[in-house]
């Protein structure tokens, strides 16, 4: 799956996209594995509330802020993202029951978007039993 990104650092919901891939897949119980393929985004699984999506953003630039000395800005100005992407990590896994993820009420996949805008290429594994 290939995600469009607008800004430097945002969250984006791709839950929706993950559901169509299962379904696609036929599978109707086994595994869900979301990953990125990139070191300066990350998966993580949350709740998409707006309040709290800008809280996780503020907090990652208060633990991880933007210029600090970091070695690796040397090369290209992105070591807090990468940083970031450490923190928040790079993929997910979720079961899949009858068809569906199996998630919480609450729960929505995300990709975070650490060193953007850019085009981000996610892997979506699934595996199981029809």
């Amino acid at each position: 799956m290939q995600v469009n990104t607008s800004k430097r650092t945002e969250l984006i919901d791709i839950t929706g996209n993950v559901k169509r891939h299962v379904t696609e897949s036929g599978v109707k119980n086994g595994i869900c594995i979301v990953s990125t393929m990139h070191t300066t985004t990350a998966i993580f699984i949350n709740e998409n509330e707006q309040g709290l999506v800008a809280d996780i953003l503020s907090v990652l630039e208060k633990i991880i802020p933007e210029g600090a000395g970091y070695q690796h800005d040397r090369i290209d100005n992105n070591a807090a993202a990468h940083l970031r992407a450490v923190m928040l990590g790079n993929s997910e896994s979720i079961p899949v029951r009858d068809g569906r993820l199996v998630l919480g009420t609450w729960q929505s996949v995300f990709l975070a978007e650490l060193d953007g805008p850019r085009k981000r290429n996610i892997d979506i594994t699934v595996i199981g039993r029809n």
